[in-house]
């Protein structure tokens, strides 16, 4: 089945973290079968990064490797890498 990890972020400067997403280091997008970022209409530097899987197992395995690598922590305003499945 499918899933998915949703992650909000206020990064401040979207110019600057851009290219820093891109690069990937964690490596949690190299199993995605989809990725979306999405940007705030009223605050451009609030995003949402949607992030889509063949297997569980497989975004189960990208929140890890999010979360070990601490690219989150330097967020104060951030909710997830949330994992979810249609409900």
């Amino acid at each position: 089945m499918p899933t998915a990890i949703v992650t909000r972020i206020h990064v401040g400067d979207y110019e600057t973290w851009r290219p820093m997403f891109d690069q990937d280091v964690p490596r949690a997008r190299e199993q995605a079968t989809m990725q979306r970022v999405l940007r705030s209409v009223d605050d451009p530097n609030h995003v949402f990064v949607f992030l889509e899987f063949a297997t569980r197992e497989d975004a189960l395995e990208a929140r890890r490797r999010l979360l070990e690598s601490g690219v989150l922590d330097r967020f104060v305003d951030k909710h997830g890498p949330n994992v979810v499945e249609d409900a």
